[in-house]
This record gives C-alpha cells, structure tokens and sequence, in this order.
C-alpha cells in the first residue's frame, strides 16, 4: 500500500489520479489533498477518499471547509498548508500536480522530510533542477515522472545510466498548428485563444494546452529530462508524432531504440509513477495498433515554432535562464489568454526578456526565485510598453 499525498487535486492531473486511486483501493491510499480554490470538488473528493488532511488556498474557505467537515479531518491553508501536507508523517509519496512555480517549496520540503515525489509540474525541474535532483540524491528519495514522454524515457531507460544513451526522443503531437498548409507563419497572428485551446490529442488544463499549441511544453520538458535523467541538452531531442502512440524513445549507443507505447491517457503514466517498481493490473487503458493504422514521424518546424531553440538555449547556458524562460511563458500566456497579445508574441515576449537577463550560474534557491520575480516584471514591463 503507498500512502499519497496529492497536491492539485482538482486539476487535470488531480482527477486523472483519483481514478487510479479509485481503480487501485488496495494499492492507494491519498492520506493529503490539496487544491486552489474548488471548495465544492475538494469536498466531495474528500467525502470520497477520506485522506487524513487537506489544504486549500483561500484561508476562509479553509474556515468554511471545516465547519463543514468537523473532526472528519485536519484542514489546513495557503502555502502553509502545502508544506505541512508535503511533509505529512504518514506519506509514502507527494504527488505535485499544482500549475505555475508554486510546487517548488513544497517539493524541496518533501524531499527533505524523506518523501519520494512525483513531478507532474514542469515548473519543479525547470526552475530548479540542479537543486532538486541534488537535494534528493543527498536525502536518498526517487524523483519519478508523471508526464507521458518522461514516464515513457524512464521505463525504456530501466535503470542503463547515461553513458549507455546516445539520445533521448520526446515525441510531441505537433498541436493543433502543425499542418503547416493550414497554417502558415503568416497567419499565425491570427489564432484565436478557443482555436489553441483545441488540442488533437489530449484533454489538460488551460496552461498546458496553449504551451502544447506554442510548443513551450514540449521546450520545457527538454530541459526537465536533461535533469531527471542527467543528460546534456545535446542529447534530447524532439520529434513529431502525431498520433501520440509513442510517448518517447530511448537511442542506444549501439543504435538499438526502445520506445513506451499506448493510447493517450494520464492514467497510465500516474499509475506506474504511484505504483513504481510495481505494475498494477488495469483495463483503463486499450490500445488498438489495427485500428490505429499508421504512425507517422516528422521534424518540428523551428521557424514557426522558436520556443523549443529557446528552451534548448536556456537548457544549454543553465542557471536562472531556465527560470526566466519558464516565468515569462507564463506572463505571456496569461495575456494571450486575455487577449492581450498575440499568439507569436508569446515566444517574442520570451526571447526579449531572455536577451535581457544576466545568468547566474550554479543558483542558490534565493537567487532563482530572484530571477523568476525579476522575469515577471520585466515581461509586464514588455506587455505595457
């Protein structure tokens, strides 16, 4: 049985994980859920689940949650409350699903409190992954992966080290602008944020979706696997592949390829990260290779897609780039969301305020949440100007 605390229970990834727990009661176990500010949804997955502590990020629905639940279980709020659900006595595992850079502290304090965790929230390894695999391989705890192409990379990897690797594949879908006859460069000013938020081939959260449409995400899970699997950013590279069967790929030295396959579903690579080294017996999900057909292959469009050579460009210069690139993408898809800007300005944003910063290298915890502040400011900045 593995005791999990889930942190962003309502979202996307949360939901796709109560299933798996649903779907695995005598493997599972949620001790802590936290989420944002979904008082009715926490409440019934707490009637549900039972977990012994939850959190939520408004104080006085914190108030109201526990008039409402009496002694049923311990209600906490805020950031605080992150960090007391990350640091539960009773947790196995964290599993931190929270959009944005708020999952940073209550990853490092999981970690410290001698918690596995399971990194959903690019932003975790983005800003700050030389201090987070440093601080779990110093407190002798896994950091597993939650994203498809990661989970794929590690289950191919099966323990071979690094040296044993020629490179690693992200596959990514292309979004929903791949087709370039479609949808040239010229016309990418006029994508509309409804039209983005149409993804071929997975249902996500509004973040995720519009980074999927730019290929940000697939930028910024560039340099979270240089991190998890400690390879240079030389050697991740991405292809296109539509149907999104193969979630990623291993090269070998020797040039063998190994690649995870299945059909689209969180479900899957939730449950193996949850249940690791194990694998649990489930129907969730199916996959038909006669009644898929084909799977087809391509290179990424750099030219109307810059956010992937600027996720390898700070990838590849380290320090607080990483930080500031992630920081700014968020800036500039919130405005783009609101209808501030348009859809290539989003990499535009990036790009200027990256040109603009000054890296340090090799950052303390402070001087990254320095960095990610100071990117935040100078994109407004931009946005105003």
């Amino acid at each position: 049985m593995k005791n999990v605390v889930l942190l962003g229970s309502t979202g996307s990834i949360g939901t796709s994980t109560l299933k798996v727990a649903g779907d695995l009661p005598d493997q599972i176990r949620l001790v802590g859920l936290a989420a944002g500010n979904n008082t009715e949804l926490l409440l019934q997955q707490t009637r549900k689940h039972q977990p012994a502590a939850i959190s939520i990020t408004d104080p006085a629905k914190a108030k109201e949650l526990r008039d409402t639940l009496g002694t049923a279980c311990e209600v906490f709020s805020g950031d605080e409350g992150l960090l007391k659900l990350a640091t539960l006595p009773a947790a196995d595992i964290v599993l931190i699903a929270i959009v944005g850079t708020a999952g940073l502290q209550p990853a490092l304090a999981a970690i410290r409190a001698g918690k596995d965790i399971a990194v959903a929230s690019k932003e975790i390894l983005v800003m700050a992954g030389e201090t987070v695999m440093s601080e779990a391989r110093q407190h002798g705890v896994k950091v597993l992966a939650v994203d498809s192409e990661h989970s794929a990379i590690f289950q191919c990897l099966d323990g071979k080290p690094p040296s044993s690797v020629r490179n690693l594949w992200l596959t990514a879908s292309g979004g929903p602008f791949r087709d370039k006859t479609i949808w040239p460069k010229e016309k990418f000013p006029e994508i509309t944020v409804e039209r983005a938020l149409k993804h071929p081939s997975w249902v996500m959260g509004r973040k995720i979706t519009i980074d999927s449409a730019t290929l940000f995400n697939k930028g910024l899970e560039m340099i979270e696997a240089r991190w998890l699997f400690d390879i240079e950013m030389a050697r991740v590279k991405v292809v296109v592949h539509p149907q999104s069967i193969v979630h990623s790929m291993v090269e070998f030295v020797d040039g063998s390829i190994l690649a995870q396959l299945s059909t689209p579903d969180m479900c899957l690579p939730i449950q193996y990260a949850l249940t690791y080294p194990a694998r649990a017996g489930s129907d969730r999900v199916q996959t038909n290779f006669a009644k898929i057909g084909s799977l087809t292959f391509e290179e990424p469009d750099i030219e109307r897609f810059p956010s992937l050579n600027l996720a390898r460009r700070a990838g590849e210069a380290g320090g607080t780039l990483p930080a500031v690139l992630n920081a700014v993408n968020e800036v500039a898809v919130e405005a783009f969301c609101n209808r501030k800007i348009s859809f290539p300005e989003i990499s535009e944003m990036v790009r200027h305020v990256m040109d603009a910063h000054r890296v340090a290298e090799h950052p303390t915890l402070e001087q990254i949440i320095a960095a990610d502040a100071w990117a935040r400011i100078e994109a407004a900045r931009h946005l105003n100007s």
